[in-house]
């Protein structure tokens, strides 16, 4: 493989990290505190606001319903008034980032559904706020759940990343529709779908080992 083959596998693995990255701060950003209200806010919880509570509901389920592609050309006009321009890895984080939000919302919701209302009542008998039961409860008991859900976010991410090189978001897509489809080097295609198979590999062990750690240490603490 030449030598400038190997520097634009180089620089697409480079801006298909920069993307990821981005979308899933920025996602997390926006996905936490969703996946917070919505696990909070249901008739009757320590949040009770079933009114809104719906309508975000709705929206999530909505924005993600629209296949990731066709998400991608339907904002292009939005993603150009935002950043300025529809192609490239910053523009291509616009997307990425909004079919996060929702994904990591329900991921976080999930996961604070799953703790023991026991726990939560235990801490409303106390006299704890509804905030004080958000920071000190809800969020550490369900940690190990939401790094699991936060790792799921980012194989997708990965995935997305690399479609979004359909509509000139660059990274390994671009790549390897560029040399390995249209230009017929195949090896090409290879060592992307091998690049992004590692890329998936490390998020997934790195996030498994993170979620055992925060499980042993909750499991401590509730012992204490």
């Amino acid at each position: 493989m030449s030598p400038v083959l190997i520097n634009l596998l180089y620089e697409s693995t480079l801006e298909t990290l920069y993307m990821v990255a981005m979308s899933t701060v920025f996602g997390t950003l926006a996905g936490l505190p969703l996946g917070v209200f919505l696990a909070t806010s249901r008739r009757g919880e320590i949040l009770s606001a079933p009114a809104v509570n719906g309508v975000l509901g709705l929206i999530v389920n909505a924005t993600r319903s629209v296949p990731f592609i066709i998400l991608v050309v339907a904002i292009i006009p939005f993603t150009r008034a935002l950043v300025g321009t529809s192609i490239g890895t910053t523009a291509a984080i616009v997307p990425l980032t909004i079919a996060a939000v929702p994904f990591i919302a329900r991921l976080v919701e999930t996961a604070i559904r799953e703790i023991d209302s026991g726990l939560i009542e235990a801490a409303r008998a106390m006299g704890a706020t509804p905030l004080q039961i958000i920071r000190k409860v809800l969020i550490p008991e369900a940690l190990p759940g939401i790094t699991l859900g936060l790792t799921l976010a980012v194989v997708s991410l990965i995935g997305y990343s690399a479609m979004v090189g359909a509509v000139g978001g660059k990274g390994l897509g671009d790549l390897g529709i560029r040399y390995g489809y249209q230009r017929f080097m195949p090896e090409v295609m290879l060592i992307v779908v091998i690049i992004l198979i590692v890329l998936v590999q490390l998020v997934q062990t790195v996030g498994e080992f993170i979620a055992a750690r925060l499980d042993k240490r909750a499991a401590k603490n509730r012992g204490r």
